[in-house]
């Protein structure tokens, strides 16, 4: 007797787990949980290693969620709607994850010809219950859907056909990959219906053909900006080459089919062009396309007066009237800024989220002084003086440096005083557009500025992925 195994069971008959987005209406939750359990699957109070993260499309907290715990190094924790459990319970199996591609869903977009809400709809939870994404631009999707009844459709084909890592496929095509459980791309086919169009070859162009089109066209012309490759001339000389046994491959075609393979494919033979010139690119003392190539000669190089850019030029001005000299020479008192470190308090910044989320993943200080003032030429107050244990630390500086507020100095007369440390921070959350103070946390945190750096280009890319989707 054959026994049928529940589809929320592996084949050692061990329950998927799930994980169901927190904010989803009570009673939608409470349906999952029975359903999940029916079909043998169970749903966990944590973020499961391997199964599935049942989410609310289009909310702030699916986004948030993706954000924490979608990783490349957890391929088999998938994020999908959680439409997808009652979507396997009607297709009485479970629905693989074929459109993901190094763990992150394959961008998809559903042109304008495929008309129907419905279907349009349909389309959509089809492509996400599967790991997709259908809601993706048509510059930046990778697939582009559109209905095959329609003239559009050929024209699409056209238009992408030579682009690579870029495929235009039917509407209909989703549900057959579905079924079989695989992402297989529609293959491009030649068809011949019989006898030669206008403008056709008569002898069809082969990839050797090619070959030596691109480096006839690369030894004549290797830039394409000087222009010619469209001209007859070039393809004119090329068949006059006839009687060189080297060139009996030319005969094949006609200078007018030589012409026309360029001009129909020149996106990718001008790609194959740049390759050849690149790689037979002539050295000093070889001869290229206008004779002997020479290296240049070496010129002497004159002396330059450096002239003090106009920061330093503000900055010495500054340090005059500060230090205590004017114009008239008389004497003013130094000021000194409190610049000790301000807790800047908890923070609720993207990336402290991302570091310490809320959900669990399921296994397997300083006080500041009073600073004196020094007046004039007086001796500088004691705090001033270094003492004898700062001499060694002045020697070996600690690795770890905390930054300082900026905000502890704002107001001030010289802003070439603010910490270089403070700058570089700055720089990073204007850069990437997050606040000084998420910026700061992270690096009191960890203590490396590249470190930093890198956590929060990473974030702000991953964030305008999710923008763009």
């Amino acid at each position: 007797m054959h026994i049928v195994m529940p589809i929320f069971q592996d084949a050692n008959g061990l329950a998927i787990k799930f994980f169901i987005q927190k904010d989803i209406a009570q009673e939608i939750q409470a349906e999952l949980c029975e359903v999940v359990a029916s079909l043998g699957g169970r749903v966990e109070a944590k973020v499961p290693r391997q199964g599935y993260v049942l989410v609310q499309p289009g909310t702030a907290e699916e986004e948030r969620l993706r954000l924490c715990w979608m990783a490349q190094d957890r391929p088999q924790r998938h994020f999908v709607p959680y439409t997808y459990v009652e979507a396997c319970k009607i297709a009485g199996m479970q629905l693989k994850q074929i459109f993901v591609e190094n763990g992150l869903p394959v961008k998809m977009h559903i042109h304008p010809s495929i008309a129907n809400i419905n279907a349009r709809t349909t389309l959509s939870q089809r492509i996400m219950h599967s790991g997709g994404d259908p809601t993706s631009s048509p510059q930046s999707a990778k697939i582009i859907l559109a209905d095959p009844n329609t003239e559009v459709f050929q024209h699409l084909v056209k238009t992408y056909q030579g682009i690579p890592d870029k495929h235009v496929e039917s509407y209909l095509w989703v549900k057959k990959c579905v079924e079989k459980g695989s992402l297989v791309y529609t293959p491009l086919i030649y068809k011949n219906p019989g006898g030669r169009r206008p403008g056709e070859e008569r002898t069809p162009f082969t990839e050797d053909d090619e070959q030596r089109l691109c480096e006839w066209i690369a030894a004549k012309i290797p830039y394409k900006q000087t222009g010619g490759r469209t001209g007859n001339r070039l393809y004119q000389q090329l068949c006059e080459m006839i009687a060189d046994p080297e060139y009996a491959w030319v005969s094949r075609h006609t200078w007018q089919s030589w012409r026309e393979r360029y001009k129909k494919n020149a996106v990718r033979l001008d790609t194959m062009i740049a390759q050849i010139v690149d790689q037979k690119k002539p050295i000093p003392g070889e001869q290229g396309q206008y004779g002997y190539v020479r290296q240049d000669e070496e010129k002497n190089k004159r002396p330059r007066r450096k002239r003090a850019k106009p920061a330093e030029q503000n900055l010495h001005k500054e340090e005059m009237i500060i230090g205590g000299i004017n114009g008239n020479g008389a004497e003013v008192p130094v000021i000194v800024f409190d610049a000790s470190p301000v807790d800047s308090g908890p923070s609720t910044s993207r990336a402290f989220v991302r570091s310490t989320p809320a959900e669990e993943e399921l296994e397997d200080g300083e006080d500041s002084e009073e600073w004196a003032v020094r007046v004039g030429n007086e001796p500088p107050p004691k705090w001033g003086k270094r003492p004898a244990s700062e001499e060694s630390e002045a020697q070996h500086p600690r690795k770890r440096m905390k930054s300082n507020d900026t905000d502890s100095i704002q107001g001030s007369l010289l802003d070439p005083g603010v910490h270089l440390i403070d700058r570089t921070l700055q720089e990073i959350a204007t850069e990437y557009r997050f606040t000084l103070e998420e910026v700061k946390e992270f690096y009191d945190q960890c203590g490396e500025m590249e470190r930093t750096k890198t956590r929060f280009q990473k974030m702000r890319q991953i964030l305008s992925n999710i923008g763009e989707s």
